[in-house]
């Protein structure tokens, strides 16, 4: 039996799953910075550049966080980011479209039942942002902003599970739906949301579900046909 020699990409992919299991296992815990890159190389017996590769591509699947000044540290214990994106990938757009936007009417029910007041001042903050950049008349930085409200939406449910799914979606989303704005800017219409902000803050589920509705309809009127051509 011949040996094959073992190529760069598979030493990449098992440095990769070694990690992952690190992570998954509870050793390496979230929040923590992961050991530096000599003890590391020195661990895996493979070079910098190997190294660097699994690294990345674990930031990639959103299981490491690099951020300057600070370092690499642990950000998720699953790879279901990986996964996500990989079937996020295989879809038509407007379908994973769909389920985002389900997953906000159902994030604008449980907020509304759960918010803090301290969710609510991040709530504030975010929208205050977003119209802000609605003033400013750029579409791709409304786009972020308007993002990061909904994401403040899903993080006032205090449903881990739900945050995460709905972080991984949005982000592998983000750069197509950013691509058609630009394209066509008049596909989403600047419409801040205040009407969910104040459901939420009364703490009124049914009227944080229609407000999504509103949305929903206005977002899927707007895109499909661009989404089809």
């Amino acid at each position: 039996m011949t040996i094959k020699k073992t190529s760069r990409s598979t030493l990449v992919e098992q440095v990769t799953e070694q990690i992952e299991q690190m992570i998954e296992s509870g050793q390496w815990k979230v929040g923590e910075k992961i050991p530096p890159e000599p003890e590391l190389m020195e661990q895996f017996a493979v070079s910098r550049n190997t190294l660097r590769e699994a690294i990345r591509s674990l930031v990639h699947a959103g299981m490491l966080e690099t951020r300057q000044g600070i370092g690499t540290t642990i950000k998720s214990d699953t790879n279901l980011g990986l996964a996500l994106e990989k079937k996020i990938q295989k879809s038509r757009l407007v379908d994973t479209l769909e389920v985002r936007l389900a997953l906000e009417r159902e994030a604008a029910q449980l907020a509304a039942e759960r918010r803090t007041a301290e969710d609510l001042e991040h709530l504030r903050a975010c929208l205050e942002r977003c119209k802000t950049a609605s003033e400013g008349e750029d579409t791709l930085h409304f786009a972020d902003m308007d993002v990061a409200f909904h994401k403040a939406v899903v993080r006032a449910t205090h449903n881990p599970m739900f945050i995460e799914l709905y972080e991984h979606i949005t982000d592998s989303l983000h750069k197509s739906i950013c691509d058609i704005m630009s394209l066509n800017p008049a596909c989403f219409g600047k419409e801040i949301h205040d009407d969910l902000f104040e459901a939420i803050g009364k703490g009124d589920p049914q009227l944080a579900v229609e407000s999504v509705n509103n949305y929903l309809k206005q977002v899927k009127a707007s895109m499909l046909p661009i989404i089809e051509q």
